[in-house]
């Protein structure tokens, strides 16, 4: 006889196998990494955020999974900066005062 008990437990354990086995595998039963890439082909992890310039528009975007396909998502307009407005100064020094 088949209790509500025994049926809760086995969906329970369904739930939690489940994750587990949504994993993208390719031959052979090996998980498949998904990562996306910047312009250099360089490998980019899922969640991570860079600054990416598309058709002349900058913006900060964030590799995502969409319908299991890693993708670019918006995330701000413009791009994160130093706030420097030329190369300059980042090599400018100051006076050093020889009688200190």
């Amino acid at each position: 006889m088949v209790t509500w008990h025994m049926v809760r437990f086995v969906l329970i354990l369904a739930l939690m196998i489940l994750p587990a086995l949504s994993d993208v595998k390719a031959q052979e039963h090996k998980t498949t990494d998904c990562y996306c890439t910047d312009r250099n082909h360089n490998r980019v992890e899922l969640g991570e955020t860079i600054c990416l310039q598309v058709d002349g528009r900058m913006f900060m975007a964030q590799c995502q999974m969409s319908l299991n396909v890693p993708m670019w998502r918006e995330v701000q307009k413009g791009c994160l900066s130093s706030g420097l407005s030329s190369p300059d100064e980042v090599f400018q020094t100051a006076t050093i005062d020889a009688q200190i």
